[in-house]
Formats: C-alpha cells, sequence, structure tokens
C-alpha cells in the first residue's frame, strides 16, 4: 500500500500518483513473490490492472456485483479469476471463483485459491474486509513524502472498527519515501 504523510491513497483518483521510484521498485518486488494478487473491482478498474508479467502468476479480482473490467487483458490472458458470491452473474469468459452469499467470504476464497503466497494490493475497503476477517499477515506501506488533504480514504476502510496487533519488522527510507514491514502479532496457539 502506498498513503501519503496524512494518510490519503490516492492523488488524482489513483494511488500511482503518489509513490515514487523507491516506492515503484517495493510493490515490484513484492508483487514478484505473489502466486496471486487479490484485488477490489474498483481498483482494478481505476488502476487498469492488466496481466501479470510472471507466468503462472493470478490476479483475483474481488467483486460482489461481478462488475469486472473486460477491456484489459486480464481476463482474456487467463490469469485473472473473478471472486464472487454464489449468486453473482459475471460477464461470459470472465472466469469465476464463488465463495459466499450475499457478499465475498474472503477465508472460503483464499483456500480455494490455494496459493502459497498471496499479496492483497487493495483498495481501502477489501483491505478493511481482510483486516475484518483476522486473514492479514503482514502490511507493507509506503509513506509518500507529501501532503494531500481532500477526501480520501485511509488503506483500510469499511465494516468499522477492528483493531489488530502488529509489530514492526523493517523500517527503509529513500529520497524522503518511508518503506515499512508490519507482521500481525498473534497468540502462540494461531
Amino acid at each position: 500500500m502506498v498513503m501519503s504523510i496524512d494518510g490519503a491513497t490516492a492523488l488524482g483518483g489513483r494511488s500511482g500518483g503518489l509513490g515514487g521510484p523507491g516506492d515503484k521498485a517495493v510493490f515490484a518486488a513484492l508483487r514478484a513473490q505473489a502466486d496471486v494478487i487479490l484485488v477490489g473491482a474498483t481498483t482494478a478498474r481505476t488502476e487498469r490492472y492488466r496481466a501479470p508479467r510472471r507466468a503462472g502468476q493470478r490476479i483475483a479480482v474481488v467483486s460482489r456485483t461481478g462488475d469486472v473490467d473486460p477491456g484489459t487483458d486480464l481476463f482474456p490472458s487467463g490469469a485473472g479469476i473473478a471472486v464472487v458470491t454464489e449468486e453473482t452473474e459475471v460477464r461470459p469468459g470472465v472466469p469465476a471463483l464463488r465463495a459466499g452469499s450475499g457478499s465475498v467470504e474472503l477465508g472460503d476464497a483464499l483456500r480455494q485459491l490455494d496459493a502459497d503466497v498471496v499479496v492483497a494490493e487493495g483498495g481501502p475497503t477489501l483491505n478493511g474486509q481482510l483486516i475484518a476477517a483476522d486473514l492479514v499477515d503482514e502490511v507493507c506501506v509506503t509513506v509518500a513524502p507529501m501532503l494531500v488533504a481532500g477526501t480520501s480514504t485511509r488503506i483500510a476502510a469499511g465494516l468499522g472498527e477492528v483493531a489488530r496487533r502488529m509489530s514492526l519488522e523493517h523500517a527503509l527510507e529513500s529520497d524522503g519515501e518511508l518503506f515499512l514491514r508490519y507482521r500481525r502479532l498473534r497468540a502462540p496457539d494461531r
């Protein structure tokens, strides 16, 4: 994730305007480790998600409504999959993984995706749902050296207040960008 000093996650409606070269390099390195990239449909549309560069990598687009962007090569490439509810209709040619009724059940979806490394790239609503379901093991965030103000949301938003204890594992600064990696603290039996 990337955010401004004051917590904005987008500049001009997109997150890409916040990150500099260092953030883009960290983003690429994290993405390269993923078997599956999990992203909300609005983020996938706004950021114009395309087929991944790494062979075998999949991008799972979460959508309660089935409104996914057919305008890029993501779904025709075979790397894209819509993660929807049992009753959601999807466009012809869009493969679908079904999990939950009424809303996407993310725990079930992740089990069905059967991946060793899943990197969630947002948006804020998906991040909030993952946190609420206690499905976040680590958070990597870049704090961009700018103030944005406005109405941009936080990196996680939505379902109400949920607190999860994290431990700072790494911090790195480059050209004013602060890269932070946090790990989820869990009880010993989890």
